[in-house]
């Protein structure tokens, strides 16, 4: 006969979102990347919910330690907030709108375009270009699930070279380093 947990046991698979703290907090700040140079590559702000035990990336602080292959996050932005143009090397990103309305850009340079309607869903694939944005006038948050399709448990994430140039530039080389640290890369695709 199966043990059922108790309700202590349970409750540490429990993430309370009036409990969680932003990834920008949770890595950016202990990189010393300042909030600008993150504004430039993610949306404003990003809970992570749950994570592989053994994840390496952005999200490894979520409180709920999930199975590999799944990766889940709120992202919180307020009207017109939403990150750059980017691609997911080796990830499927998930998107369910929550609250608010989302555009999704998508191609080799954002030129298709849709929106998503509170309870609307949309899966990229990995190494599409995306980005999404708060075109309502409330704040919006978005379920983003991000599923790794290798063995790898990971999500490292590729922006313009352009980008790179841009946040150095603004924010410093240490910036730039920071970002790196923690899987961003500014690559151009392959094949370009």
């Amino acid at each position: 006969m199966p043990i059922s947990l108790d309700p202590a046991a349970m409750e540490k698979r429990v993430a309370r979102f009036n409990k969680l703290q932003t990834y920008q907090r949770q890595n950016f700040d202990a990189h010393g990347i300042p909030p600008g140079a993150v504004e430039k590559i993610t949306a404003r702000k990003v809970y992570p919910v749950m994570a592989p035990a053994d994840y390496q990336g952005r999200s490894a602080g979520a409180p709920v330690k999930g199975p590999p292959g799944l990766i889940v996050s709120i992202a919180e932005c307020e009207p017109g907030n939403g990150p750059g143009l980017h691609r997911h090397l080796n990830t499927v990103e998930n998107f369910m709108c929550l609250t608010g309305r989302f555009e999704i850009a998508w191609g080799d340079n954002g030129e298709h375009i849709l929106t998503l309607d509170p309870l609307d869903m949309i899966s990229v694939p990995r190494g599409e270009n995306r980005s999404f944005r708060n075109v309502s006038d409330v704040p919006g948050r978005l379920l983003v699930m991000i599923v790794p399709e290798t063995a790898e448990q990971a999500d490292p994430i590729s922006y313009a070279p352009s980008l790179a140039k841009e946040i150095e530039r603004e924010y410093g080389k240490s910036a730039l380093e920071g970002l790196q640290k923690v899987g961003f890369k500014f690559e151009e695709p392959a094949g370009a």
